[in-house]
């Protein structure tokens, strides 16, 4: 599950500001400590062979030494841990040390609008800055550089779950949702801030004109201050929407399911609202900008179900019984149980581990009051830890219809579940290591869940404010 915003809080006190200087030898110890706690994941060789990650590995550790700067081997760290194809592992914008993390990520390089890549198009979404980029236009060039040519040379910082690349797409567009959006930071350090300021941009409307404006490059706070949601899941107010449309569905917004620093009472507003439906007046759940967090879609699936739903039928797998000492120093977490994870785990072949009893999955119990009407979610590649499992047990149930776009995540198992947070001494980079891998049984395709009606929005829908999913779906709710 997507753990952000716990280890937010949970490793902020824990790094200490980056050194200014540090030696080659330092920064390749640095390197040793990545491979000795890469050791840990479990999905490390899921898509890559052990030599083909020594040969990155080997490569990675002369280019740190050899880097000229922090921001040299961020970039340089992010790229070699996307090579492990695990949505999971990368240097966490949010676990960085203070002074590091605003050298990296507050600079005013940010485009001053929302957008997607829609059909490998960079499509204006929102303006809200309201310097004219009208919403549907697609963006041809920024700077100059061609826009597609941005995607491709950003993929390859992009996390994601095996080759899953709509899911790399989806992270590189900015949607006002994160407080940190993947686009600003790998945009800003890869091409740098723009000249005089200001990017030049040259758009193509819905309608097929062409129109060129100068736009103020954004810093963080100006970037922060155009989300669509507050800029922190902790306190007591409700973070989800609930509201009933005129022809009487029930459309329930949840951006995210990232409930831990928050004390707002998330199951008892729930209940509320699901007891709220009459008969068999229908629920739309919109998930398409919601990574994961809690398991609160089980909340749902327990209202909907006469009998136990099996959450995914996969084993879970880990790669070490007790973490070595000598490397726990470098290893921070808010559970130090994680440490001897595999401890009573079984054996299995190739240095795995399958947990048992209560830490293997287990199934989703009925309750008493169900739901009678039809229940739709909107998905998409957003859709990659938490949201994504809902969306297979979901499938699995028969009791949810999915409509939208193909998920986030990957079939053949993603990794999660526990995470160490790896700091190294001498660069003082960060990055998530998460210790819990779900292998699927048989030979489930490298891809994620596609959704059982497709609905792909259009410039024209944007341009036009229509939501074509949530339509479809409310059509089907309706019967």
């Amino acid at each position: 599950m997507n753990r952000r915003h716990l280890i937010t809080a949970a490793a902020g006190a824990l790094f200490a500001a980056a050194p200014s200087t540090a030696s080659p030898a330092d920064l390749r110890d640095d390197i040793e400590i990545v491979r000795r706690a890469l050791a840990l994941h479990p999905g490390l060789y899921r898509y890559a062979t052990p030599g083909e990650f020594e040969t990155r590995l080997a490569a990675l550790r002369t280019a740190f030494a050899a880097a000229p700067s922090t921001e040299a081997r961020y970039l340089l760290l992010s790229r070699f841990l996307a090579t492990i194809r695990c949505g999971h592992s990368y240097c966490n914008f949010f676990n960085q040390p203070k002074a590091l993390a605003s050298g990296l990520f507050d600079r005013r390089t940010r485009l001053p609008f929302h957008f997607i890549w829609l059909d490998g198009k960079m499509t204006v979404t929102a303006d809200p800055s309201g310097l004219g980029a009208p919403p549907g236009a697609e963006v041809l060039t920024v700077n100059d550089v061609p826009a597609p040519a941005l995607l491709t040379a950003l993929m390859p910082y992009a996390r994601a779950d095996g080759h899953n690349d709509a899911k790399r797409a989806a992270l590189l567009g900015v949607t006002g949702v994160e407080t940190i959006e993947t686009f600003d930071v790998f945009h800003g350090l890869v091409f740098g801030a723009p000249v005089g300021g200001r990017h030049r941009v040259a758009l193509r409307r819905a309608t097929g004109e062409d129109l060129r404006l100068e736009l103020p490059a954004l810093g963080l706070a100006e970037r922060q201050a155009q989300m669509k949601v507050g800029a922190s899941y902790a306190g007591a107010d409700p973070f989800w929407t609930w509201t009933v449309r005129p022809d009487g569905v029930a459309v329930l917004t949840m951006p995210s399911w990232a409930m831990f620093n928050s004390t707002w009472n998330w199951r008892a507003w729930l209940d509320a609202r699901l007891d709220s439906l009459s008969g068999r007046q229908g629920l739309i759940l919109d998930l398409r900008d919601n990574e994961g967090g809690n398991d609160c879609g089980d909340e749902i699936l327990a209202r909907l179900t006469a009998s136990p739903i099996p959450r995914t039928g996969v084993e879970r797998r880990v790669r070490f019984q007790r973490t070595p000492r000598d490397l726990d120093s470098y290893l921070d977490t808010w559970d130090n149980g994680f440490r001897t994870l595999g401890v009573g785990a079984t054996p299995l072949a190739d240095g795995f581990y399958r947990l048992t009893g209560d830490k293997a999955d287990d199934s989703i119990a009925p309750r008493a009051t169900r739901l009678q009407g039809r229940v739709a979610a909107l998905i998409g590649p957003m859709n990659s830890s938490a949201t994504f499992q809902f969306a297979q047990r979901a499938r699995a149930s028969g009791l949810v219809k999915l409509f939208g776009q193909t998920t986030g995540g990957n079939q053949r198992g993603i990794n999660g579940g526990c995470f160490f947070f790896v700091r190294l001494p001498a660069s003082g980079i960060e990055f998530d290591l998460p210790l819990i891998g779900d292998f699927p049984p048989g030979s489930p395709p490298d891809a994620g869940l596609t959704p059982d009606v497709i609905v792909t929005p259009t410039p024209a829908d944007l341009a036009q404010g229509h939501d074509r999913t949530l339509e479809q779906a409310a059509r089907w709710v309706i019967g």
